[in-house]
């Protein structure tokens, strides 16, 4: 397999990542391709899709091993169920699929055509191995039925950003960080007074839950 491009965003770390693709489309990544292939007619018409495949490596999560049970989130955390059954990223294979939304494709000045997209759930970094646009004729299931995750609501909050908290970052980089923050990045096995805080982009978040409000305590450079 090897590395066509990789990804750059705002995500420096898994924490407060989306855990699935789309659920916050405000945020805006880079698709940026290695020196090899940055060949124009590689991209030539995906300009007509509106959404991508992206296929690539859960690279900070790899490991030699592998267990056919994981835990997920959704389910508390303390019920297992079998790895083929999951998005976990603890799989024989480290490989993710996200659907983005292709914003534009774009010349940039030593490196070539990158693409914009919205709604990936990677970390700043993540290898890409290929990209594949999205079929809606064939893709797109609406009778699909969704296993576990349906019987288990996604737990969200309502966000507080006070005021002057807000004002140091750039509207749509607020806007993006509220999306992130109302799908409650906190494990789903934790519901206290706690104070979390994660890296996003050149600042630190703080923020606590409680009643089911998420306030931002701080952002800070």
């Amino acid at each position: 397999m090897k590395v066509i491009a990789h990804i750059e965003n705002d995500f420096t770390g898994k924490f407060a990542v989306p855990r699935q693709s789309g659920l916050a489309d405000e945020v805006i990544s880079t698709v940026v391709f290695e020196p090899e292939y940055r060949v124009p007619e590689a991209l030539r018409g995906i300009e007509e899709f509106s959404h991508l495949w992206l296929i690539w490596s859960f690279h900070l999560s790899e490991r030699e091993d592998w267990s056919p049970t994981v835990r997920p989130p959704v389910l508390g955390g303390n019920t297992r169920v079998g790895v083929f059954a999951t998005r976990s990223p603890f799989r024989p294979n480290a490989i993710g699929l996200s659907c983005v939304r292709l914003i534009a494709k774009e010349e940039e000045k030593g490196r070539g055509t990158v693409l914009k997209v919205a709604g990936a759930d990677l970390v700043n970094g993540t290898p890409i191995y290929d990209i594949k646009p999205y079929l809606p004729y064939a893709d797109c299931k609406p009778d699909a039925a969704g296993g576990f995750t349906e019987t288990h609501p996604k737990r969200t909050v309502t966000v507080s950003i006070p005021e002057e908290q807000a004002k140091k970052l750039e509207p749509d980089r607020l806007s993006a960080l509220r999306r992130v923050l109302e799908q409650d990045p906190r494990p789903a096995y934790q519901d206290d007074g706690r104070v979390y805080a994660f890296e996003y982009g050149k600042n630190n978040i703080r923020f606590t839950v409680r009643d089911g409000v998420l306030t931002v305590t701080e952002i800070s450079e």
